[in-house]
């Protein structure tokens, strides 16, 4: 067999390992040069973490790495293949298709015979269909290569079941302040020079970075990039910088999360972290006519007859921002947001709903009995329909107690109201209906 070996390409360094040019990026020369210099994921990186364990062990099994953009995957990737003496290879999702998989694959087997193990990073790699992502599967089972792939998507939603079955789902957390600020310590001891911000300022351009590490990194060498004759306040930095737009895409993680938020914090009588949710999404671009939608249902199912205003404040609500538009009519949908926070909470309805819809289902084609049947003709008539019906107004308290259900059905118990807003008085009737029917079987 030739070797592989003689033309260097083997033994060339690891992307990680090579040094970038001094006029790269700041973000390129600030790359970590060992998983310890890796800021903000040390429940993973570190000894005790499920990479640092794989990584003293010498071992790699495949993982996706989930997390924000700017967290720190694709320095992972490179610095684990560095760690263990592994091939790099890299490929992306978004710009690599069929062939370059199959040439990927092709080139790893031809190092694996040769004795060489080959870390294939896939970088967004919920991009690929599901077709690709089986593609995968044969390369990875046979040990051809171990997969490293990222995404900030989540992958239970985004990648195939057999796929994950034989990865390890690591994620990646949001930077913090901490692990931002430590960004720009290093960005400042590498240029020997300090940003030109106030203490205030460099909160500020901290707290824009929304998390995401290669933006800040971004900003900071914009900033060191002028001539300033005094330092920036953050009013200045405003002016000067754009704030960072928030993560949030409309039919991904960031709105399902977000929207369970809402509803949870909603459900949770907490008014004032119920506007913030609604607040992040409507900055962050969301249909307001979908928050809408979402009150509706919530003043439905977990307000009820707790509060029947609930229902007609958020169908209001819907009317004014219909009418008005964006940005006045948004108060309105905050306002109907405030009312449903701070009003009684009853799922009772809903779970009436649920189990009135069970019975529904399992009871079939049951008659009502023929005495609450409306009669139109005379053979209606003649066969029973309406005899005997008790007209409820006729009766003492306009309550006849008389049956409704069908014959051989026993009379079931649906709607149990709470003891709270106005459920409590509707309790009240319903307590007070159930003993003067059984006053009226007892007479």
């Amino acid at each position: 067999m030739p070797d592989l070996f003689a033309d260097d390409p083997p033994l060339a360094p690891n992307p990680a390992q090579a040094e970038p040019a001094a006029d790269a990026p700041l973000a390129d020369r600030l790359r970590p040069r060992g998983l310890s210099e890796i800021i903000g994921q040390e429940h993973l990186t570190g000894p005790e973490g499920a990479i640092g364990r794989m990584v003293a062990a010498n071992k790699l099994s495949s993982m996706i790495l989930w997390g924000p953009p700017g967290t720190g995957k694709t320095s992972i990737a490179r610095l684990l293949a560095d760690a263990v003496g592994m091939r790099f290879a890299a490929i992306s999702a978004v710009f690599s298709g069929v062939a370059d998989l199959k040439k990927a694959f092709a080139e790893a087997d031809t190092y694996a015979r040769a004795g060489r193990k080959t870390l294939l990073f896939v970088d967004e790699i919920h991009r690929f269909n599901r077709a690709q992502q089986d593609g995968f599967l044969p390369f990875v089972e046979k040990g051809t290569v171990t997969l490293v792939g990222a995404t900030t998507e989540n992958p239970s939603f985004a990648l195939n079941a057999a796929l994950l079955s034989r990865a390890q789902v690591l994620i990646l957390h949001r930077l913090d302040a901490r692990a931002l600020g430590e960004l720009l310590n290093r960005a400042e001891a590498l240029t020997e020079r300090a940003l030109p911000l106030t203490d205030d300022a460099r909160a500020a351009l901290v707290a824009s970075a929304d998390g995401d590490g290669r933006f800040l990194l971004n900003q900071a060498e914009t900033l060191f990039d002028v001539a300033l004759t005094e330092p920036l306040d953050p009013a200045g930095l405003s002016r000067f910088l754009q704030r960072r737009v928030a993560v949030y895409d409309k039919d991904r993680d960031g709105h399902y999360n977000l929207i369970s938020a809402l509803h949870k914090a909603l459900r949770g009588s907490d008014p004032q972290a119920s506007l913030y949710y609604l607040a992040r999404m409507l900055t962050a671009g969301e249909e307001p006519l979908y928050l809408l939608r979402r009150l509706v249902r919530f003043a439905s199912e977990d307000i009820g007859l707790a509060d029947p205003q609930a229902l007609i404040q958020c169908l209001a609500a819907k009317d004014a921002y219909q009418f008005l538009g964006s940005p006045e009519g948004e108060l309105a949908v905050a306002q109907a947001c405030l009312y449903c926070a701070t009003a009684p909470k009853s799922n009772a309805a809903y779970k009436a709903q649920k189990a009135a819809w069970t019975s529904a289902r399992e009871t079939g084609s049951l008659a009502p009995p023929a005495n609450i049947l409306n009669a139109p003709t005379k053979l209606m008539k003649d066969i029973g329909y309406g005899k005997d019906y008790a007209y409820d107004h006729d009766a003492e308290d306009g309550f006849s107690g008389a049956n409704y259900w069908p014959e051989g059905m026993t009379p079931q118990t649906y709607y149990t109201p709470v003891e709270r807003g106005f459920e409590r008085e509707v309790a009240k009737r319903m307590e007070w209906w159930t003993k003067r029917r059984q006053d009226l079987r007892d007479e």
